[in-house]
């Protein structure tokens, strides 16, 4: 059984993350500061392990990067399984607003597709205003439970359990809990076929 982790442990392993994807994507600090809109210090304070990010926060950090929320929770494997197990998917929760992610999708098995499980705290609303994953990325919002408001540039949906919402992530993004229990719903993400569009 794997060890339970702390909010220190989770800080640490994303910290690590995602200065190992800074370095990847050849980006300075200054450099990664400056696409993203952040301030190096908090670049640095979160690389360090030593502040637990928003999700708005991460998500302008993914932009800087070019990479999806989803990659920056996925777990460097050394081999990669076809399955894995709830207990082995991260979690992670925003600090701001009780948001809780859990990665889905097994790691490193070369698929596109990201699968990402999420609960939204009743009230809770979390706005993605950079059009953070404009580089090619298809999205669907898949409400497994509960009721979710969600804004994408000026149009807004009311889903219900059951309903799926396709979008590209070229506009800024709104998911809201308009209701009194917590929503549940499922993200799936790929990349555009731009041969195609």
């Amino acid at each position: 059984m794997e060890k339970q982790l702390t909010d220190d442990d989770i800080a640490r392993a994303l910290g690590r993350r995602l200065k190992g994807l800074r370095r990847k994507a050849g980006l300075t600090l200054e450099a990664l500061a400056e696409q993203a809109g952040i301030s190096r210090a908090m670049i640095s304070r979160i690389e360090r392990g030593e502040s637990s990010p928003t999700a708005v926060l991460l998500g302008r950090l993914c932009a800087g990067l070019g990479v999806s929320l989803a990659s920056l929770f996925a777990r460097e494997t050394p081999v990669a399984s076809p399955l894995q197990r709830a207990g082995d998917q991260p979690v992670w929760q925003d600090p701001e607003t009780g948001y809780v992610r859990r990665a889905v999708s097994p790691s490193g098995t070369g698929s596109p597709v990201e699968i990402v499980d999420v609960t939204l705290p009743p009230g809770a609303r979390v706005a993605f205003d950079h059009p953070w994953l404009s580089r090619g990325i298809d999205q669907h919002v898949w409400v497994l439970d509960g009721t979710l408001e969600k804004t994408i540039g000026d149009e807004v949906f009311l889903l219900h359990a059951g309903d799926c919402l396709h979008m590209r992530l070229d506009r800024p993004n709104v998911y809201h809990n308009p209701g009194t229990r917590p929503v549940r719903y499922a993200v799936v993400l790929a990349p555009i076929d731009e041969r195609k569009g």
